[in-house]
């Protein structure tokens, strides 16, 4: 294994979560047998995240129904089956995300949103990890101090 080359420079790791198939299952784990402190995203029931402060150790967690990171990822409802369908997602802050989009691409990751302003202000690159976990890099106002 070869020594970090700080080739992107991540800042923290601004979320991550269970990617869910079946939110109903996944609610009553996460919320009721665990007691997470989650609840629905306002105008999003199906998105179910802790408020900022609300779990200790993470700046955002959140369940995020697999038809929902198909729709972010792809446009479509439905994860396309030539992908491995992940079971968890992760978002890690940097402080280039050009640069890092770039890096990526040039060492050959495929792509599947590259550097896209969401409509709630953050901006993201995403990729399949060699795991198969749905990796975000971003850059979340929000949550810079």
């Amino acid at each position: 294994m070869s020594e970090n080359s700080s080739e992107i420079e991540v800042l923290f790791i601004a979320g991550f979560g269970p990617v869910a198939q079946d939110i109903e299952a996944s609610a009553e784990f996460y919320m009721h047998t665990l007691g997470l402190p989650l609840k629905p995203m306002e105008g999003n029931s199906d998105y179910l995240m802790s408020e900022e402060g609300g779990l200790k150790g993470v700046k955002h967690f959140a369940v995020w129904p697999l038809s929902q990171a198909a729709h972010s990822c792809f446009g479509v409802e439905q994860w396309p089956s030539d992908y491995p369908r992940p079971q968890g997602w992760i978002e890690y802050e940097v402080q280039d995300l050009d640069s890092a989009t770039r890096l990526l691409s040039s060492k050959g990751y495929r792509l599947l949103v590259a550097n896209r302003t969401e409509p709630w202000g953050q901006t993201v690159t995403r990729l399949l990890s060699p795991e198969g976990l749905l990796t975000g890099l971003t850059i979340t106002p929000w949550l810079r101090d």
